[in-house]
Formats: C-alpha cells, structure tokens, sequence
C-alpha cells in the first residue's frame, strides 16, 4: 500500500472513531437529559423522550409543554373521573406562630396518596390556604376562625400554576386517578393563645407540613411554657384518637364509654385522668379544636 493512500485510510479510520465517540457522547447526555426529566416531572420515559426531542433537548421548554399537555390531559381526565369516588387521600396540616391550617384532599387509592406527586399538591393546597387565610385576616383581632368547601378553595391562586383546580387537573394528568381539594380550616389566635396539633399516619419526610390520614388543630391558653409544644401535640392526639364532637365544660361528669364532650372525657395519654383534670394540672385551658379523617363522611 502506497503512503498516501496508507495516511487517507488512518485518518479515515480515526475520523469513523471519533464520530463514534462523539455519537456516544451526545447520547449520553440525552440520557442525562431524560433522566432529568423524569425525576423532576414524574412523566413517562417515553413522554420526555418526546418532548426532549421536540426542542432539542432543551429541557425547560421540554418540561414547560409535558406540563401543558398534562395539565388539558388532566382537565378531560378530570370530566371523565368525575363519578368516580375519591375516598382516600391525606390531611396536610401547617401550625405557625399565630396562624394554622389544616386541609383535606382526596384521591381513589392510598396508592396514589403515597406519590410524591400527591403528597406536593397538598403541600400546594396547604400554601394557598394560608396565603388566602392572611390576606383576609389581616387587621383582623381576636380569635379568627374560617372554614373553606371544595367550591372556594377550587379558585384559591396556587402560584405559577394558576389555581388549586388546575394544579388538581394537572396532578391527574400525571397519575391517572380521580381527585378532589374537599375542605380547609384556618385558624388566628391572638397573643397569649397557642395552637398544638398532631396528625396520625404521617408520610412524606419532614417538612413545615405534616401529612396523614388523620388531624387536628387544639386551641388553647396557659400551661407551662417549657412544655407548651408537647401539651399541644398531647391534646391533639387524643382529640384524633377519641373523636370528640363538642368541647363541654371543666365541671362536666364522664357519662360512660359514649362520652363526646372533649373535656370529661378519659385522657388518652393518661387514662388515669379526664382531660379536664390533666389540663388543671397544666394551668391551661382548651378554647376550640378541629378534627379531620380523610373520606369521613360529611356532616
């Protein structure tokens, strides 16, 4: 083989070696890319693979149209499923300094209320809750108590993506189930008042909201203030775990098993004694509380 021709076949062979060096580089990163995708959204590898390949791989357009396109998907979805009961779903629950909320929505299948997903639209629900909850309590004094049905808190802004009804549609866009926000309650209290909570079943990791499949918000004055926080999850476990329907009075008498009154009621970290009497040995005193039990039937 002549010298020239011998150089044009080893420049040819190294030119083949790096188109297919550089053809597996570029995949590479297009599986980056799409591994990307998915993590954040939570689509199908074959819908990023699409939208990826849409706009060339530019992945914030990619997950700005996956969004669209879930969010009408979602919005037919939604039409479609609307007979279908959600029964399942969490309570979020967010306490702060002088304000809290607590809200329910509900899915078909612990399933889906056990998606990443899920649990973020009711984070999303909790945020728009209280956002609502301070621009209508603000100059407000006293002890603020509001509650919100499934119609109202459907226009709540939930941020970039419009309102809690479209943030619900596109969620149903994403995992296929049936889905609705069913109610909220919020809750001000003034100074020298506190709010305990607890919820039971917790899911989702640490965070300001806590999330399960049962809640509740205790109102209250006084005790002692290096065990205020405990005092205030002490009482919200027993108003989960005993379901009482009104508060009653500190001089009530227990009237047996069926008691729903809070206060004559067994104290259930204490059996040994009422409500009434724990807190009389905390000096403090229970002024309102609210239970939720996701898929309770309405009252």
């Amino acid at each position: 083989m002549s010298l020239p021709m011998l150089f044009r076949t080893v420049t040819t062979q190294l030119l083949k070696g790096r188109h297919v060096h550089t053809a597996c580089q570029l995949l590479a990163v297009e599986k980056s890319l799409l591994m990307k995708l998915r993590k954040s959204t939570g689509y199908t590898f074959i819908n990023c693979k699409k939208a990826l390949e849409k706009f060339d791989n530019d992945i914030n357009q990619a997950e700005s149209w996956l969004n669209q396109q879930a969010q009408k998907e979602g919005w037919s979805k939604a039409n479609k499923l609307e007979g279908r009961r959600a029964k399942d779903g969490l309570v979020g629950v967010f306490v702060g300094e002088e304000a809290a909320v607590m809200v329910e929505v509900n899915c078909e299948t612990d399933f889906v209320a056990r998606n990443e997903k899920f649990q973020e639209l009711v984070r999303d629900v909790v945020s728009a809750t209280l956002a609502h909850h301070r621009g209508n309590s603000q100059g407000k004094t006293g002890y603020v108590k509001s509650l919100l049905g499934a119609g109202d808190m459907s226009t709540l802004r939930a941020g970039e993506a419009g309102s809690l009804a479209d943030q619900v549609a596109l969620t149903i866009g994403r995992l296929g189930e049936n889905m609705s926000v069913r109610r909220a309650v919020m809750l001000g209290v003034p100074a020298g008042w506190h709010i305990g909570s607890y919820v039971h079943g917790g899911v989702g990791g640490p965070g300001d909201t806590a999330l399960g499949r049962y809640g509740a918000l205790v109102v209250f004055k006084g005790g002692k203030e290096e065990s205020r926080e405990l005092l205030g999850r002490k009482l919200g476990q027993h108003v989960v775990g005993e379901a009482p329907t009104t508060l009653g009075n500190m001089e009530d008498l227990p009237c047996g098993d069926s008691e729903t009154r809070l206060l004559p009621q067994t104290f259930l970290p204490d059996p040994s004694r009422t409500v009434a009497q724990f807190l009389l040995g905390q000096e403090a005193r229970v002024l309102d509380f609210v239970r939720f039990q996701c898929g309770e039937a309405a009252e």
